[in-house]
């Protein structure tokens, strides 16, 4: 028996539908995850990124547990002495909710070549609407 072993030609991508408000944050960048690696298809090959399309709808009404919300803190540099800015994540949800989505996915996926193009084929939208229609997502409960 061989081991089967995908070809760049070969790759089939879906569109799935995820909405924000039915899972905490954690468990939802485990999902979108999953479906942007491929790792949910049966041919699943780790230097092939045979990933699908994932649509998220309600961002803004991303749920945490916990005290997440005023305690969790997003950390960036400038890169100049003093140069340390740090939001709250219910700043950052107030700024845009996709940040916080974005973030969480990123830190899911494995730091490679790839990680760009699988995260580039995530799309957030704030409300329940989504330009993606035409598409025929597959709403994932």
């Amino acid at each position: 028996m061989k081991t089967y072993s995908q070809k760049a030609s070969e790759i089939k991508r879906d569109w799935y539908l995820i909405d924000a408000k039915s899972l905490p944050l954690g468990k939802l960048a485990v999902v979108i995850a999953d479906k942007l690696m491929g790792k949910s298809k049966v041919t699943y090959t780790p230097h092939i990124d045979n990933g699908d399309y994932v649509v998220v709808i309600n961002a803004k009404d991303l749920v945490v547990t916990g005290n997440k919300m005023t305690d969790k803190m997003y950390h960036r540099h400038s890169g100049f002495p003093g140069g340390l800015t740090s939001l709250k994540l219910e700043e950052v949800v107030e700024k845009d909710p996709s940040i916080a989505i974005k973030k969480a996915v990123a830190g899911m996926l494995p730091k490679n070549k790839l990680a760009a193009d699988r995260l580039a084929r995530l799309r957030v939208f704030d409300g329940a609407e989504h330009s993606h229609t035409a598409q025929n997502p597959k709403e994932i409960k």
